[in-house]
């Protein structure tokens, strides 16, 4: 799963968000790596909509445009967890594989 993706589907596993309230989430989430664009943003929750990871959960009016709010389905909810567990085990190898190493003298910059 990609980084956005995953950003997306965490930023939903609260209450239903609007796409500006999931974009707000995921730059926040990110620490302000990931910054999406309305036109990227609109295309994921069509895309993840289409896939049953999430659904719209409703449409409010305001000033004359409709604002539809999504939100994490049980689909969603379980890839969100399955991809959560697979960072988990890559990240603890790193780590554990970083815990003997030590750079080649002359080789690398410190």
């Amino acid at each position: 799963m990609r980084e956005p993706t995953f950003l997306i589907l965490a930023a939903l596993a609260g209450p239903p968000l609007h796409g500006y309230g999931v974009m707000r989430q995921v730059a926040e989430l990110s620490g302000g790596r990931v910054k999406l664009s309305a036109g990227t943003l609109y295309a994921a929750l069509d895309r993840l909509t289409a896939e049953g990871l999430i659904a719209v959960d409703r449409e409010d009016a305001v000033d004359g445009r409709v604002r539809r709010y999504y939100r994490l389905t049980e689909r969603g909810g379980a890839a969100l967890r399955q991809e959560a567990a697979r960072l988990r085990r890559n990240s603890e190898v790193a780590v554990e594989r970083l815990a003997g190493w030590a750079p080649l003298p002359g080789l690398l910059p410190s």
